[in-house]
């Protein structure tokens, strides 16, 4: 642990950023349902409208993080950190001041407009940050601990909102926010792209005074086994480009696949999750909030504690492969839920669906240069993103559908269900992927 020393404040303002965006999580839909249905349990105009912001943030998204991605490249990481970690206080701002129908339509647009600036860029830019601190060894183990401290942002945050009043909520999240901005601007040192490091030593943290011509020689060696962006005469990759590299070897071209039906799966579950048990089951805030915190709590000891004590013996394919069936059983139960408690039961999965992501992303980092960190993450978290908007136009009306009073048959976690069936997709895909390596 004291390796990681040197990424301790990124841990920090990632920590911040993560407490304030999931806080008020278990509060938005009952906030949602006051200002659009008030005194109703259920409300398709509530499901409409949140499905909406998930599909407009997400195309902005599918946009932004490349390019973004890319200028971090080549302007450092700090620099475009900086404007997620802004943009994400102004709709907390908003809810803080006010709960209204007036100030939620306000909130609603302000939300979409730092979606789109906020959704996977943050992420995107601390895994290219830590990429280019750690050694390609022990990338999976710091992928799982940045992973993890977001994790525990998600549980304190969520935790903390179980004890506060939904005014407080608000409020503590935006001045948590600014909190996280301000210390982002003034304690996280800078870091452009190209890595120090080489493969042979390994070493977790390169000295930041490393010479140029060791940058050079690493920089060459990555250039040997990696795939290239091809050479640009200015300006910023074009669409073409980006897929050029992520169809220049199965690892990427894998790793974009499973990254999209796993989102897929995963943003379906969002969409409908919190409408389904507020229909099914009568869950409020509180609820929310203990199912929230139980999934926070799985994924946090999942990420800081077993995947970096597994990552080095079992390697990320491996942990793919069970993170996969993990997300897959835990999906399943959510839509077959018989009673409250399930739900409960459902979420502890997550210990293991948690390997997903930083798996990916490991792969992913392993298999481009030390100066395409960014854009390459961008990438896939683009391809997220994507996801993210053919999650909600899917999911967002079958859900509807099904807890509304004309509903074919009497299954209101059938859209859950749907959204398992693309968890399972992708698990085939990876497994017949990796058959295919094999032979």
């Amino acid at each position: 642990m004291k390796d990681f020393a040197g990424l301790g404040h990124l841990f920090v303002a990632a920590f911040l950023f993560h407490f304030a965006s999931f806080m008020v999580i278990p509060a938005i839909t009952d906030v949602t349902m006051e200002a659009v249905c008030p005194g109703r349990d259920e409300c398709s105009v509530a499901i409409y409208l949140s499905g909406f912001q998930n599909a407009v943030t997400g195309l902005g998204a599918l946009v932004v993080t490349p390019i973004v991605g890319n200028l971090s490249d080549r302007y450092g990481r700090k620099a475009l950190m900086t404007v997620p970690v802004t943009v994400a206080v102004v709709p907390l701002f908003v809810l803080a001041l006010n709960r209204s129908t007036v100030y939620f339509y306000v909130y609603y647009v302000a939300k979409i407009i730092a979606g789109i600036f906020c959704e996977g860029t943050m992420h995107c830019l601390s895994l290219a940050y830590v990429a280019d601190h750690v050694g390609p060894r022990r990338r999976a183990a710091a992928f799982g601990l940045l992973s993890g401290v977001s994790a525990a942002g998600f549980v304190s945050g969520t935790l903390t909102a179980r004890f506060l009043p939904t005014a407080s909520t608000f409020q503590v999240a935006a001045a948590v926010a600014t909190a996280a901005a301000l210390y982002l601007r003034a304690f996280l040192p800078d870091s452009g792209g190209v890595s120090c490091g080489d493969e042979a030593g390994d070493p977790l943290l390169q000295d930041s005074s490393c010479s140029s011509s060791t940058s050079s020689s690493a920089s060459s060696s990555d250039e040997e086994v990696s795939p290239r962006l091809p050479p640009q005469k200015g300006g910023l990759p074009s669409l073409s480009d980006m897929v050029a590299l992520l169809t220049s070897s199965l690892a990427l071209s894998g790793a974009a696949t499973v990254t999209f039906f796993y989102s897929l799966g995963e943003h379906g579950l969002q969409t409908a999750l919190l409408y389904y048990l507020k229909a099914q089951f009568g869950y409020s805030k509180d609820e929310f909030a203990n199912l929230l915190l139980i999934a926070g709590a799985a994924g946090m000891l999942s990420q800081l504690t077993v995947m970096p004590i597994l990552a080095p013996v079992l390697g990320e394919e491996r942990l793919l492969i069970i993170g996969l069936l993990g997300g897959c059983t835990h999906v399943f139960l959510y839509g077959i839920a018989w009673s409250y408690w399930v739900p409960y039961f459902a979420a502890a999965f997550i210990i293991l669906s948690a390997f997903v992501h930083p798996s990916i992303r490991t792969s992913v980092s392993k298999s481009v240069g030390s100066n395409e960190q960014g854009i390459a993450q961008g990438c896939i978290s683009g391809i997220s993103s994507f996801a993210s908007i053919l999650g909600p136009l899917i999911f967002t009306p079958l859900t509807a559908w099904f807890l509304s009073e004309t509903e074919p048959f009497n299954f209101k976690g059938f859209s859950i269900m749907c959204a398992g069936f693309c968890t399972v997709t992708h698990c085939l895909y990876y497994q017949y992927e990796d058959a295919r390596r094999a032979v």
